[in-house]
């Protein structure tokens, strides 16, 4: 089985479209049917698609040095013919021709006409389909402005795990705002309290406790 995507010979054939029947032609400028067959047949096999050209009286040896069956197989490379003329569908069912009412066409009755007594065809790997997006991941609109970055863990490092549920944080760093209805932990045994904000009211010593030394004169 050759690995050759249908658009591929469809573009070959596009390509020489409307180009002249010339008997025993061998490049893009003309063909007769035996020339083009050869030609798609080249391409679906990786050969060079000009130089290699057969006609209807070798080409059954010709197809089967290219790994073609005898037969005709939907979606496959078709090929059919008899003692005067050659005509062949591609594996997307388009048929392909030169010298019926004309040179090199898109159309015709390809490889499954009445007249042809032999078919051979070619398996063809069908085009590789693109990855599926991850399920639940959208990308963001244009404009939109990015998430903010996660912590930065230097490589080699464990990244820290967050607390279990229930246990208490662990208190700010000196000097760090505490956001507005957040509990502040108390601060340890024998820790000097924090001054008191400017305006706030300060409650009286408990009884037996020592008093505040005075303020210092400026």
């Amino acid at each position: 089985m050759f690995a050759v995507a249908t658009a591929s010979l469809l573009t070959l054939v596009h390509q020489l479209s409307g180009t002249p029947y010339i008997s025993g032609g061998n490049s893009p400028a003309g063909t007769d049917c035996s020339g083009l067959v050869s030609f798609v047949t080249n391409a679906a096999t990786g050969r060079p698609i000009y130089g290699e050209r057969f006609n209807t009286g070798n080409i059954e040896g010709a197809l089967k040095a290219r790994g073609f069956q005898y037969g005709t197989k939907p979606g496959a490379l078709n090929v059919g013919w008899n003692g005067g003329h050659t005509a062949a569908t591609l594996p997307d069912g388009t048929p392909v021709s030169s010298g019926e009412g004309g040179g090199v066409k898109v159309g015709g009755g390809g490889a499954f006409q009445k007249q042809f007594t032999k078919h051979m065809y070619l398996d063809v790997a069908p085009a590789e389909a693109p990855a599926p997006e991850q399920p639940g991941v959208v990308p963001p609109p244009p404009g939109a402005p990015l998430p903010p970055p996660g912590p930065v863990v230097p490589v080699g490092v464990d990244a820290p795990l967050p607390p279990p549920p229930g246990a208490p944080l662990p208190p700010p760093p000196p000097g760090a705002p505490v956001p507005p209805g957040a509990e502040v932990p108390p601060p340890p045994p024998g820790a000097p309290l924090p001054p008191a904000p400017p305006g706030a009211e300060v409650p009286p010593p408990s009884p037996g406790a020592p008093l505040p030394p005075p303020p210092v004169a400026a």
